[in-house]
């Protein structure tokens, strides 16, 4: 861990937050790789991965962003949560008003959401998954750039298990994207295609994080507390829904609650 948290820092902070970026973009592709071993994955295992990757932004939202975004603001009181407390609204808002503004469609295929579009229903899965992955690569940008401008308490241990994190509950978003599509019908090599293209947008918002710190340094708990919200926007409007899919189960509540505690225990023990 030592050498990894070293490598980075001997980064200049653009490529420090692109190389996890795509660090975070391969294993999501690793995930939907399994199309190439299997035609099908056991649903209740799928919802289990799920659950683990929901506990992973949640624990990730806290102890990542939201609790270093308050601890780096001026002030006491309600001046010092402030900060957090709108970027958090305005994350949420983000990714609310991209729902709206964006045709999509969710992973389980019941129906387009956004305007009315002529896209295959494949195209508007991608779309989907990429539009909730952009605060993943945002959060993990926005920490760098904290790091690189000395802000706060962002640290490169904490920038690194913010990546390594993101990249555990990848896996399963990649197997949950590519794995409908092959049980469609689409070839192995179009599954892996569509799964792994979801995450493409998360090493580019990972720089234009480092970037917008970079133009507006203040704004770090800002920023840190907006990718906080959109994550958890994304989980309760997507990964949450979808592990109840097909009936209640207590099967993802258990993968939500090992994310959590994997999460919690990096950051941390480590952080």
């Amino acid at each position: 861990m030592d050498d990894i948290v070293s490598y980075f820092a001997a980064l200049d902070p653009l490529m420090a937050a692109l190389f996890a970026g795509l660090f975070t973009w391969g294993v999501t592709a690793l995930g939907a790789a399994l199309v190439f071993f299997f035609k099908d994955i056991n649903r209740k295992f799928l919802n289990m991965m799920l659950g683990f990757t929901g506990g992973v932004m949640i624990a990730a939202s806290f102890w990542s962003l939201l609790q270093p975004a308050i601890e780096m603001s001026a002030g006491e009181g309600f001046k010092k949560v402030m900060p957090s407390a709108i970027g958090f609204v305005a994350g949420a808002l983000f990714i609310f008003g991209l729902d709206k503004l964006m045709p999509h469609l969710h992973i389980n295929f019941a129906k387009s959401e956004g305007p009315k579009s002529s896209l295959h229903r494949t195209t508007l899965l991608v779309i989907a998954i990429a539009l909730h992955n952009i605060p993943e690569g945002l959060a993990v940008g926005v920490l760098f750039g904290g790091v690189a401008y000395g802000l706060g308490d962002a640290t490169i241990t904490g920038a690194v298990l913010l990546t390594i994190g993101i990249g555990l509950q990848n896996f399963p978003e990649g197997v949950a994207v590519a794995m409908p599509l092959r049980r469609m019908g689409l070839s192995r090599w179009k599954s892996f295609t569509y799964g792994q293209l979801s995450a493409i947008v998360e090493p580019i918002f990972a720089v234009l994080g480092v970037l917008a710190v970079g133009f507006f340094v203040p704004v770090l708990p800002y920023a840190l507390a907006f990718a906080a919200g959109a994550m958890i926007f994304v989980v309760i409007e997507e990964v949450v829904p979808e592990t109840q899919a097909e009936g209640h189960s207590d099967v993802p509540i258990l993968g939500f609650v090992l994310g959590f505690v994997v999460m919690m225990v990096l950051d941390v023990a480590l952080g």
